[in-house]
């Protein structure tokens, strides 16, 4: 096969202060036409990083320090700004990681996915909103006609992500690279986007460099695997040799810390209800001219739930559904319209702002998208620290506290003094998650707490959720769109489709006899379900 990407001994620097000298280190890796090559590695590990050198989209302090990186015969490592400009988007095309930080939220979603076409191609406007059109519904967006006019901020984060996916199918690019591409996505789209992304690349010849943490997606779509460590390619091969007979330890670490999907055995759970939903609704209305209703969404539909003390209850289901709008009714940042909210004996949505101010410290909330609830002006021992601080605790004890919680989410105490940006999306998702333990909740609300994180680290994440909940009696609403990991965390789980909650049990019985066909048709949407019991070697 002919290589259409190369990278020659490639090595990026880090700027002085990194844990590390080199983001990557002497990496070779050739791109065929018409295949599809997944880099797989924990966070960190340079993925992400290899990806940007490829775009000569690296952040300040960050440079190619040697190598060659060939594409089309032309060598991107010395290419001018003004040639990448030429060469991006329209030859070489990338989904990136987190849709909300690489989308302008001050434009709407037609109007940049339309741009690819005005600035490489002379269509004209209709033509441009045609294309923008087909590209949407090629991606599963609902309503197209309605999202082109959206804003970013109004779409769900699988929306904003497939709308990033069209961004850069939109000239048929000769490599596609996706950093993460599904991984704020629900099963069934996750499995609609892996389809679209293979038929492109038989149909086209694309050749996609796919950047990835799930090795259920590794499974799927990859022709030839690479796993990182370090900044390193440690191992690299076809899918097939990798997966099924794996040679680094490293590699069969990985495959060893995939969840599986079948629950394990009931625990004794307490009768004492620590938070009842009772008939919660959310409804939200778009108005067009004269104060007409155009949209009306049920985004949450007379929802009742019960969380148990102690125990976790898994919320999951398909973007859209009504999982993240849920959870902000719940911690109050948006307002139910009708039903209450009981922690304990408190009706949380009878209380005014200064009241539920008072009450925060009860329930925390860990965030989807770690780059937008992050200050990025503040270090991460401040953002860590802050709510010790406001309650009353002096610098130095919340300091001290903060760098313990770091220490916990698998990060080196150094990291304190570090800003977001510094950080890889795992890592910035296990600062939010730090931040809000650090108050010591009774109630944690987990919003994809671990949707960024690669399987190892999410492995241990999950253990120490399960050790807090031991350890503090912390009780956890955990919503997630990967049903391997809900398998593995929760008791009791609801399935959410179009803002009600359509099945809802103990997580075994839910899963392994579901009864409802939308419960049945997103379990069989997990990808890689033949992931088999040879390529789960432990070391």
């Amino acid at each position: 096969m002919t290589s259409i990407l190369s990278l020659d001994n490639v090595s990026v620097s880090l700027p002085p202060g990194a844990d590390r000298p080199f983001a990557l280190e002497n990496v070779s890796l050739d791109v065929n036409r018409g295949e599809i090559v997944c880099v797989v590695g924990e966070s960190g590990s340079g993925k992400s990083m290899m990806a940007n050198a490829v775009m000569r989209l690296l952040p300040q302090g960050v440079a190619i320090e040697s190598g060659r990186i060939i594409f089309a015969g032309e060598n991107l490592a010395t290419a001018t700004e003004a040639e990448m400009r030429r060469i991006r988007g329209a030859r070489l095309a990338m989904i990136f990681q987190e849709p909300m930080t690489a989308l302008n939220p001050l434009r709407t979603i037609g109007n940049q996915i339309g741009e690819t076409f005005r600035i490489h191609t002379a269509l004209g406007k209709s033509e441009i909103e045609s294309k923008v059109l087909d590209l949407l519904r090629e991606v599963h967006i609902p309503d197209p006609p309605h999202a082109m006019l959206a804003y970013p901020h109004e779409l769900s984060g699988g929306q904003r992500q497939r709308a990033m996916i069209a961004m850069a199918l939109a000239l048929d690019p000769a490599v596609l690279i996706a950093d993460e591409p599904t991984t704020a996505l629900d099963v069934t789209t996750q499995a609609q986007i892996l389809a679209l992304i293979r038929d492109l690349q038989r149909r086209k010849g694309t050749a996609v460099l796919f950047i990835t943490h799930d090795f259920g997606v590794v499974r799927e779509i990859a022709d030839r695997v690479a796993v990182m460590q370090n900044g390193s390619i440690v191992e690299q091969g076809s899918a097939s040799q990798v997966l099924n007979a794996p040679s680094h330890p490293y590699t069969r670490q990985l495959i060893a810390a995939v969840p599986a999907l079948k629950a394990p055995p009931e625990r004794t759970i307490s009768k004492e209800i620590i938070l009842k939903i009772d008939q919660v609704s959310k409804t939200y209305r778009k108005n067009g001219w004269f104060g007409r209703t155009t949209r009306t969404t049920h985004a949450v539909d007379n929802v009742s739930l019960e969380l148990h003390r102690g125990s976790t209850l898994g919320i999951v289901g398909e973007s859209g559904s009504g999982k993240s709008t849920l959870a902000r009714c719940i911690v109050r940042l948006i307002e139910p319209d009708t039903g209450s909210i009981r922690l304990g004996d408190l009706d949380l949505v009878t209380l005014s702002r200064s009241q539920m101010r008072d009450e925060r410290h009860r329930i925390q909330m860990v965030f989807q998208d770690p780059s937008g609830s992050l200050n990025p002006r503040r270090r991460a021992g401040e953002l860590v620290a802050q709510g010790l601080v406001a309650g009353g605790t002096g610098l130095r004890d919340a300091m001290a506290t903060a760098e313990e919680l770091l220490e916990l989410v698998g990060l080196d105490r150094r990291a304190i003094d570090r800003f977001p940006h510094e950080f890889s999306g795992g890592q910035r998702q296990r600062i939010g998650l730090a931040r809000a333990l650090a108050l010591r909740p009774q109630v944690l609300v987990a919003d994809e707490p671990v949707s960024a994180l690669d399987v190892s680290v999410q492995a241990q994440v999950l253990v120490l959720l399960g050790e807090l909940r031991t350890k503090l009696g912390l009780s956890t609403i955990f919503i997630t769109h990967d049903l391997r990991v809900a398998a593995q965390v929760c008791d009791f789980v609801a399935v959410m489709k179009s803002g009600a909650v359509v099945e809802y049990g103990p997580i075994g019985k839910v899963f392994g006899e579901p009864s409802h066909s939308y419960t049945q048709a997103l379990l069989q949407s997990i990808p890689g379900q033949q992931m088999s019991a040879s390529a789960r070697i432990s070391d």
